[in-house]
C-alpha cells in the first residue's frame, strides 16, 4: 500500500476542508485525552493539545484552499466587534442572568459567599480567562472554520446541527474530567454525555444565529461560549446544570425574537466575506465537501 504524499493530503483537504480537519484532530485529540484519564493525570494538557490541533489544522487547511488571504479572513472574524449593544448583552450577560432565574424558580439558588458584587466581578474575570485562553481559538475552528461553511451549504438549521457532530465527539472526554476516569461512574458519564448532548444542538444554533447576523463574527460566538461555560462555574449554582436550561430559553428566546423580525429559523445568507475561500473559489469547493 503506498504512503499517502503531502501533496495528496493538501488536495484531499481543499477537497473536503471539513473530513480533513475532522480526521487531524478528533482521533488525536479522544486518544491523548483518554489516556491523560486512563494515567490519572490532569487533563489539562489534552485540552492545550486540542487548542492547538484544531488551530494549526484549521490554519493549514485554510491556507492550503486561499492561501494568506484566506487565513486573514479565516482570523478577521475575531475582529468583529461591531455587533450591537443588543448583541454583546446576549452573548455576556443573557446566560449568567437565565441560569441565576433557573436556580432561583428551582429553589437551587443559593447565597454568594463575598456578596453579589463579588459573584459579578467572579463571573466577569472567569468569562475573560475563559475567552482568552480557551473560546476565542475554539470558535475560529468551529464557527470559522466549520460552521459556517456548513451553514453555507445546508442553511442555518441544518448547518447548525451538522456541527454538533464533531463538536459533540471531541468533548466527550470532558465527561470524567471533574472526578477523573476511575472516580466517574458509566451512570454518572452518561447523565455527563445526555447533559453535554443535549445542550449543544441549542448551543449551536443560537452561534449560527450570531453568525449570521453578524456577518461572520467568531468574536461574538467565543463570547457566547465563554459565557455559557463561566455561567456553570458560577457559586450561587454549585450543582452546575442550570446554565443548561437556561441556555434552552436563551434559544427559544432568540428563535421567537428572529421570527418576530420576519427571519426565516432555518435558512439564512452566510456573507460570503466571512468564508475563508475567495468567492471564485467557493462554488466548486461546496459541492466537492462532504458533511463529517
Amino acid at each position: 500500500m503506498s504512503t499517502v504524499t503531502h501533496p495528496h493530503l493538501k488536495q484531499v483537504a481543499v477537497d473536503r476542508p471539513i473530513t480533513t480537519l475532522c480526521v487531524l484532530t478528533i482521533g488525536p485529540t479522544l486518544a491523548l485525552q483518554t489516556g491523560l484519564l486512563l494515567a490519572g493525570v490532569d487533563l489539562f494538557p489534552g485540552k492545550l493539545a486540542e487548542l492547538l490541533l484544531l488551530t494549526g489544522a484549521a490554519t493549514l487547511i485554510t491556507s492550503w484552499i486561499g492561501g494568506r488571504g484566506a487565513v486573514r479572513r479565516l482570523f478577521g472574524g475575531l475582529t468583529k466587534w461591531r455587533i450591537g449593544a443588543g448583541r454583546w448583552a446576549l452573548v455576556v450577560v443573557a446566560m449568567p442572568i437565565l441560569t441565576i432565574g433557573v436556580a432561583a424558580a428551582t429553589g437551587t439558588l443559593h447565597s454568594p459567599e463575598h456578596g453579589w458584587a463579588g459573584e459579578v466581578l467572579t463571573y466577569l474575570v472567569l468569562f475573560a480567562l475563559i475567552a482568552l485562553t480557551a473560546s476565542l481559538w475554539e470558535e475560529t475552528t468551529w464557527s470559522g472554520f466549520v460552521q459556517l461553511r456548513l451553514m453555507d451549504r445546508h442553511g442555518l438549521l441544518v448547518g447548525s446541527m451538522l456541527t454538533v457532530i464533531p463538536f459533540g465527539l471531541i468533548h466527550l472526554p470532558l465527561a470524567f474530567e471533574a472526578d477523573g476516569w476511575t472516580g466517574t461512574t458509566w451512570s454518572e458519564a452518561f447523565v455527563n454525555w445526555a447533559f453535554l448532548l443535549g445542550a449543544l444542538p441549542f448551543f449551536r444554533y443560537v452561534i449560527g444565529v450570531l453568525l449570521v447576523d453578524t456577518h461572520g463574527s467568531v468574536l461574538a460566538a467565543a463570547m457566547l461560549h465563554a459565557s455559557f461555560n463561566a455561567s456553570g462555574a458560577l457559586s450561587v449554582v454549585p450543582d452546575g446544570w442550570q446554565y443548561v436550561p437556561a441556555l434552552v430559553i436563551l434559544s427559544g428566546l432568540v428563535t421567537v425574537h428572529r421570527r418576530l423580525s420576519g427571519r426565516s429559523l432555518i435558512d439564512a445568507d452566510v456573507d460570503p466575506v466571512s468564508a475563508t475561500e475567495p468567492r471564485r473559489q467557493r462554488g466548486a469547493l461546496i459541492r466537492k465537501e462532504h458533511t463529517p
